[in-house]
């Protein structure tokens, strides 16, 4: 009933829009058919609108997609911790620190939005007034040359900076509005400033306002002032003039107009704001360096390995070393690192001595431009005392002047003749002007590692890497000379000798073949030797032939299979000739050490390790060099069990009691043999000394079961380094200040046997077993405790030491029956009749 009484008012209603249709139908008609205004407006307005849906979806068409900002990830710096965790450095193109919007100070938001856009928090992504006022200044300023600014939200530079651009254009402007609507409508309000507050580029290479605020104030965000966060608001505007000293009053008065709107804006009261005006601006002047280790051949070997693994840029993946924002653990030392820094620079100093200036570390055309700006863009420079590098801006007869990086100049004394303009130089100050100072032509190489692990806790690759990043602890191949030795005598102790095992010291002859001849080898010296002398000795007195006679006992293939296994070289780098028994071919320091490193750890070879582990900005663990699993490890609860303890790390490349047998034979080296210099030092040490033909390089290469480090000393283009440079005077003593320097890293712990070793009394001098005596703490007793294998032992009697010889001899005969001729001729050996010298400990020789 109530549809039927319904009926009449519906059709009313319908009737009523039909008459008002019908008489809007007739007024349109009569407009348009009666003035021709009506019909050019129609049309105009139509055309206007299909122009701007066009221009619409033409700009719109190409543009990012917004909601890639919400996986946004900005280009963020690689930071480097040392062994302790604390930073160490850091890979950087740009400055910047990701902050969470938690980490911001409200006042330092309340700044910038009271500088740069007043109305972010209520507007859509465009502030209507502000566009208004930018066409205006736009288009006063067509033809005039300048650009055109304001106008921007913050919502709107956020698109600018991360999709569009800065190119300055109309059609760039319309673009970023567009963006900036949709932005708004994929992220939050605190999303999009933090985002601008964490890209903004704000001048001194810094990107965001924890870079900027430690790159003007030297402070965190949390930490500044309100007139230091009003300070960093002004510069978006221009960064490159604020941030001038030249500008700081300009700066200044900008600086306060935004703490006055701050205080317009209710954020701060006026007594805050006269407070914070009054101050200065408190900049921190000249270029702030990053907090760094002075380990730079150590951090550039480490930047190496992560760009090899994860690329350099962007572009190269998610995880590059300079935008993937990289959390990189090392096993850097820097209390180890510093004594291996300053014990390698004096030696190559003393070396240096009074030999005076000799030529330039570099040289700059003075065609190209400004030398001062030339050698600012170089990067040369130097870390020593209060040295500095400089270049030749002048030079004319006993007068010269010199010029910096910063661009200041100075007086130049104590001029070598050779100098000329261009040159640059180490100088230090003298008087009111500045002296030469001469950086060692001589160079070397320092390596430091953890025997049990092969992490490298120090690496010195030169005087200083701001001179140069070429790496002689890992990129120099040099001749090792006798370091190589142990290698020879533990392969011996492999093939059927033991350390008392007794050896010709007779000159060794081997036959080359019709183009080469003969080659003899001799001691140092010059010496051919005489008699038969314990394993032992050959390796503490560093005897070539006795050495020489082992190898080819032995075999030289052998050997060289023992060099390849211990990874002093590569496989099918040595050819088996004797010459390589002496230490004739090329290695580098970083290898002989983690080969001596295994001698320690028992054999068990590990691959040398800078870098412990990386993280990617999200804390997970991309890399790590231990790739051990620990069962036991996370348990929920304890089960009652010991701790889950790690065994011996590494892959075993030489029996374990060989490798304890060398290095108790190497603790002798270091008691009464080529390294005796370093016995002083009252702990339990083992190392070789190595000087190579010329003399061309001195080395030395040791340590204890906390450490091992080698070193050598050469040229770069090796060349005679003098008759009396061996490595017992020149690398030991680098070792030595290097342990002065770090006692507190060498806990005294003796080396210990693994199991099947038996330590026997033997006489020193003859190798015979020693039945009633005991060995004393006196570095020249003539009884010692001597390392054996199983049943290999000297016999108790004296039949049985007889027996014993002639079982040796007969077993060489038929090793070299079984081998066959040599590749050449046979060797000649001239057997000399002489007897073993009277003073059988202090005789020296035999470095190679």
């Amino acid at each position: 009933m109530s549809d039927l009484d319904d009926t009449p008012a519906r059709g009313g209603v319908m009737r009523r829009t039909r008459d008002a249709t019908s008489v809007m139908g007739e007024r349109w008609r009569a407009l348009w058919q009666g003035h021709k205004w009506f019909r050019r407006a129609f049309w105009l307005i139509f055309a206007g609108i299909i122009a701007f849906l066009a221009g619409w979806t033409w700009l719109a068409k190409d543009l990012p997609d917004a909601e890639t900002l919400l996986d946004y990830e900005p280009n963020l710096p690689s930071v480097v911790r040392g062994i302790d965790g604390e930073i160490v450095h850091r890979y950087e193109r740009e400055r910047r620190v990701a902050l969470q919007y938690k980490d911001l100070p409200p006042q330092l938001v309340n700044a910038y939005t009271s500088a740069e856009d007043e109305t972010f928090w209520s507007h859509g992504g465009i502030d209507a007034t502000g566009f208004v006022n930018a066409v205006f200044d736009y288009v006063t300023k067509i033809g005039s040359g300048q650009r055109a600014v304001g106008g921007s939200t913050i919502t709107q530079q956020v698109a600018k900076n991360l999709l569009v651009g800065n190119e300055y254009s109309v059609t760039r402007k319309l673009k970023e509005m567009i963006l900036a609507t949709r932005i708004e409508d994929v992220l939050s309000k605190r999303q999009i400033i933090t985002l601008y507050l964490n890209e903004i580029p704000l001048g001194r290479r810094s990107f965001g306002v924890q870079a900027a605020a430690r790159a003007y104030f030297d402070k965190d965000v949390g930490d500044l002032d309100l007139q230091e966060m009003a300070y960093l608001a002004i510069l978006p505007k221009a960064p490159e003039t604020y941030s001038r000293q030249a500008h700081y009053d300009q700066a200044l008065v900008r600086r306060n107009i935004v703490l006055g709107q701050m205080e317009e804006n209710g954020h701060i009261t006026a007594a805050q704001r006269d407070a914070a005006q009054a101050a200065p601006l408190g900049i921190v002047e000249g270029r702030r360096e990053e907090r760094s280790a002075d380990a730079g051949y150590f951090l550039e070997e480490v930047r190496r390995q992560l760009i090899d693994q994860f690329g350099e840029e962007s572009e190269d993946g998610r995880n590059s070393v300079y935008a993937g924002g990289l959390w990189v653990r090392t096993s850097l030392d820097t209390e180890l690192q510093d004594a291996a820094r300053d014990s390698l620079r004096d030696a190559l100093l003393r070396y240096q001595g009074n030999r005076g200036w000799k030529e330039p570390i570099a040289n700059i055309n003075p065609d190209n431009g400004d030398l001062k700006q030339q050698l600012a863009s170089s990067y040369l420079s130097i870390s020593y005392k209060d040295w500095r590098i400089a270049v030749v801006t002048a030079r004319g007869g006993d007068n010269a002047t010199v010029g910096f990086a910063n661009g200041d100049e100075g007086p130049l004394s104590v001029i070598p003749d050779a100098l000329k303009v261009g040159d640059v130089i180490a100088v230090s100050p003298s008087g009111n002007g500045w002296r030469t100072r001469t950086v060692p032509e001589v160079s070397g190489g320092f390596v430091a590692m953890n025997p049990q692990r092969g992490r490298v806790m120090a690496m010195q690759g030169g005087f200083d890497s701001r001179l140069g990043d070429f790496n002689r602890a890992t990129q120099a191949k040099r001749q090792p000379g006798s370091t190589i030795k142990p290698f020879v005598y533990a392969t011996g102790l492999d093939n059927g000798m033991t350390p008392a095992t007794l050896v010709p010291d007779r000159q060794y002859c081997y036959y080359q073949g019709a183009n080469l001849g003969e080659k003899c080898f001799t001691n140092f010296g010059g010496s051919r030797g005489g008699g038969e002398y314990p394993m032992r000795y050959g390796l503490e007195q560093s005897k070539n032939l006795m050495t020489v006679h082992i190898a080819m006992d032995a075999g030289m293939e052998n050997v060289i299979r023992t060099f390849e296994n211990v990874g002093i070289v590569d496989k099918g780098t040595y050819e088996p000739y004797p010459a390589y028994a002496l230490g004739a071919g090329d290695t580098t320091v970083l290898r002989m050490v983690n080969a001596y490193s295994m001698l320690v750890n028992q054999g068990k070879l590990n691959t040398p390790t800078l870098i412990d582990y990386v993280q990617d900005r999200d804390g997970n663990v991309i890399y790590r060099a231990d790739k051990r699993d620990c069962e036991g490890c996370n348990m929920d609860e304890w089960d009652g069990q010991p701790m889950p303890r790690f065994g011996r790390q590494g892959r075993q490349v030489m029996d374990a009691r060989t490798a304890y047998q060398t290095v108790h034979m190497l603790e002798g080296v270091v008691q009464r043999g080529t390294a005796v210099r370093l016995r002083p030092l009252g702990l339990p040490l083992f190392g070789k000394t190595g000087t190579s033909s010329g003399p061309t390089n001195a080395w030395f290469v040791g340590g204890s079961p906390d450490l091992v480090a080698g070193t050598y000393v050469g040229f770069d283009q090796p060349r005679n380094m003098g008759g009396y440079i061996q490595g017992g005077n020149t690398a030991a003593p680098i070792f030595k200040q290097f342990v002065e320097e770090t006692r507190d890293h060498w806990s005294g712990r003796p080396f210990l046997a693994p199991e099947g070793v038996r330590m026997v009394r033997i006489d020193r001098r003859s190798g015979r077993r020693v039945l009633d005596g005991w060995p004393t703490n006196e570095p020249t007793a003539a009884i010692i405790w001597e390392a054996f294998k199983p049943d290999t032992e000297p016999r108790r009697s004296q039949r049985s030491d007889e027996i014993d010889a002639m079982r040796e001899t007969i077993m060489a005969q038929l090793r070299r029956r079984a081998r066959g001729p040599a590749r050449s001729a046979p060797r000649r050996e001239q057997a000399q009749s002489e007897s073993p010298p009277e003073d059988f400990v202090a005789e020296q020789g035999g470095v190679y």
